[in-house]
């Protein structure tokens, strides 16, 4: 059973995400939280699996409730995803650099919605490569980008550098392995030791680390 907490300061949000999940086998509702703060608190209390998060909320926002819950040792099993308007929200980028696991539309299909819960709480990536550095792409061109090499950078071998670049390009790991001449395993374990280096949760976050670090 996926347990899934929702946090959103609109009530009809929150009444319509619980309607839809309580109706798929396998999903169960964790809890609610209205803002930032009372998400964390509810996140510790419940330990879910995946949290539905909403940016904008009064008080503690949707950036830093990520924050404080991705820095928590005790919740490092809970994955986030960032619901958005993307429009009129400039916040993706940073929801990811602080620990999302990925981001959907607020308008996004329920069936989509469901798959991505379930796509996340295996453990697997939210969005393909390509669709992620697409929209990472969009929010960090909108303005001149500060280079900001990671701290643990230096801890790679140039091969793994060469990996992070090519993933932050949108490359699928057989696509890399192509590319590098090299079999999808070995691919596979470049991608999976960057990440454990750089302390990267999951995919989506190696790509901010790359375009922070100007590896990409």
């Amino acid at each position: 059973m996926i347990s899934v907490l929702l946090v959103d300061d609109q009530d009809l949000v929150r009444i319509g995400l619980r309607t839809l999940l309580e109706n798929e086998d396998g999903l169960t509702v964790a809890g609610e939280a209205a803002d930032g703060l009372a998400a964390v608190e509810a996140a510790v209390r419940t330990r879910p699996d995946v949290i539905l998060m909403d940016i904008r909320m009064p008080g503690v926002d949707g950036l830093e409730a990520t924050r404080r819950i991705a820095a928590r040792p005790d919740l490092s099993d809970t994955r986030v995803i960032v619901l958005t308007t993307f429009e009129h929200d400039q916040y993706v980028f940073d929801a990811l650099r602080l620990g999302a696991s990925g981001f959907l539309l607020k308008d996004t299909p329920p069936a989509r919605l469901i798959e991505a819960i379930r796509t996340v709480a295996d453990g697997g990536a939210l969005l393909s490569p390509s669709v992620t550095r697409t929209l990472i792409g969009a929010f960090v061109s909108r303005a001149p980008r500060a280079v900001t090499p990671h701290p643990q950078l230096d801890q790679l071998t140039d091969r793994e550098r060469e990996v992070v670049a090519l993933v932050a390009q949108g490359l699928t790991n057989h696509e890399i392995a192509e590319q590098l001449v090299v079999s999808p395993a070995t691919a596979r374990t470049h991608v999976s030791r960057a990440m454990v280096k750089l302390g990267a949760r999951d995919r989506a976050q190696l790509v901010v680390f790359a375009y922070q670090s100007g590896l990409a």
